[in-house]
């Protein structure tokens, strides 16, 4: 059980590490689409497909990520 903790805390640094220079589009994005595909995940755990909820649930979490950015900036 130890190495799977050290090994996920050293993925969730590296994840951090990785959104430092990004903008606040990308990162309002990406949040998006992480959150989507969590929650497309479960949904997809309801019907039988955990891999299609999850790439829908992706898809349009980076979309409603993306679009929530552009009404923050006034741009919609």
């Amino acid at each position: 059980m130890r190495p799977f903790l050290v090994s996920l805390a050293a993925i969730a640094m590296l994840g951090t590490a990785a959104c430092s220079n990004m903008s606040n589009t990308q990162q309002r994005t990406l949040s998006g689409g992480a959150i989507g595909a969590g929650a497309g995940a479960l949904g997809g755990a309801l019907t039988g497909c955990v891999w299609c909820g999850a790439a829908v649930g992706g898809a349009v979490g980076a979309g409603a990520g993306y679009l929530y950015d552009q009404t923050k900036k006034g741009n919609l």
